[in-house]
């Protein structure tokens, strides 16, 4: 009997969640967008929105539905449950400042990537990234120094159930490539990514390992191709990455 109860339950909590979903996605979407969308009548997608948007989940701009900004707050709150994240940020800051470009916290959740932070230079670029996206692992270098500090079959089953889409005409598609690639992080302790995730955008990054040799995230620097070449892409920013890292490992070690 418990059972035959539980089942509506969540049924109802993952439709709430891909509705949620279905509206970042879309950037908004009205009752019509989300009926054709789901398996459900209006007025059940009507109900659906009208209880997201007086818990403040969601907010109606004309007939548009929109992502509320009360879960922020929940995003806040799981973010500050990182203790990566309040060791890590104000390094990423420095290095933002100090490089000028982009620089990024990224941490591994469910086997896919989250920005936890990201902090601009005075001569950032904009991207297609934002604190809370989820991303693949491997066609990021921020991505792939994480993979590179996990056990081999954790490896595996990332792949296993995420798959190794191209977003570009260089990302890594093959495991055996792949891996050959992890090693070379292991034993460099840095990371590339040549326009792997995004045409036009280069990216230098490097883990954060723990005392106990567990990957915490990792770090970056991203910027067009056009800068981010030679000795500043292949030496500089690496060596500048690895001196940030040193001081984050420490400090999660000891704090």
């Amino acid at each position: 009997m418990a059972k035959q109860q539980t089942r509506p339950t969540v049924k109802t909590a993952r439709t709430t969640l891909e509705i949620l979903e279905a509206l970042k996605q879309r950037n908004g979407a009205t009752v019509t967008d989300l009926t054709d969308a789901f398996d459900l009548s209006n007025s059940s997608i009507h109900n659906y929105l009208t209880t997201l948007e007086r818990d403040g989940y969601v907010m109606k701009k004309d007939d548009t539905y929109h992502v509320g900004l009360r879960l922020l707050s929940l995003g806040g709150a799981a973010r500050h449950g990182e203790q990566i994240y309040d060791i890590a940020k104000d390094e990423v800051r420095a290095i933002a400042d100090e490089t000028g470009e982009l620089a990024n916290l990224l941490v591994e959740e469910h086997g896919k990537g989250i920005y936890v932070y990201r902090a601009q230079g005075e001569n950032a670029v904009m991207t297609d990234s934002y604190i809370g996206q989820r991303v693949y692992l491997h066609n990021t270098a921020l991505g792939n120094a994480i993979l590179a500090h996990l056990p081999e079959d954790r490896v595996n089953e990332i792949l296993d159930q995420h798959g190794m889409p191209a977003a570009t005409e260089n990302t890594i598609t093959n495991r055996d490539d792949l891996f050959a690639e992890l090693e070379r992080i292991r034993e460099e302790g840095v990371a590339f990514d040549d326009e792997a995730r995004l045409k036009g955008l280069r990216c230098v990054a490097v883990p954060i390992v723990n005392n106990n040799d567990t990957v915490e995230g990792a770090i970056s620097v991203s910027g067009p191709a056009s800068r981010f070449e030679g000795e500043w892409f292949q030496e500089e920013l690496p060596e500048k990455l690895k001196r940030i890292a040193n001081v984050v490992e420490l400090n999660t070690t000891y704090t």
